[in-house]
């Protein structure tokens, strides 16, 4: 089973745990989640294709991504779930850019934070593996499909990320 830490409001650990996905969380509360663009020098980005089984935004393009565990540093995990959903070993490469948003989801009893990392990385598509039980696919896509994308309303989690894309 898997846990992860719980963090306060100013993003601070609290030295308690909870279940992943364990959607039970007080006021105060957060978990922490992690992001990862992976751009080519190209230009081009790494995405993913949400399997059309998943529960929240099946057949929706995103970034790779998920729960950081408990003891788990942030960059670790953004490592970590890059690797496992798509083959690609960002491990010892500095991020270029990085920052943090909060959600506060009271009526779902889900807050957390999300540190968004992107990373420059020289690849192509035989280096890619995409996760099977997480995607149903990947895409190399310039900025200008992936905002295409999200105007159709199918990349997820792109308001909040829109801006990593052009630092």
């Amino acid at each position: 089973m898997e846990f992860w830490d719980i963090y306060d409001e100013n993003k601070e650990l609290t030295g308690r745990t909870m279940k992943r996905n364990d959607w039970n969380m007080v006021p105060g509360d957060f978990h922490l989640t992690v992001l990862g663009v992976i751009q080519r020098t190209d230009g081009k980005y790494l995405i993913t294709k949400r399997k059309m089984d998943k529960e929240w935004a099946p057949g929706w393009w995103e970034i790779p991504g998920g729960g950081v565990r408990a003891g788990e540093s942030s960059l670790n995990a953004v490592c970590r779930e890059i690797k496992e959903e798509t083959g690609i070993d960002v491990a010892g490469i500095a991020p270029e850019k990085t920052y943090t948003y909060k959600r506060v989801n009271p009526e779902e009893k889900n807050n957390y934070f999300v540190d968004v990392y992107k990373f420059v990385k020289d690849f192509d598509e035989a280096d890619v593996t995409a996760q099977e039980e997480e995607t149903s696919g990947f895409k190399i896509a310039s900025l200008e499909e992936i905002e295409k994308y999200a105007g159709e309303g199918i990349f997820l989690h792109y308001e909040s990320i829109k801006n990593i894309f052009s630092m």
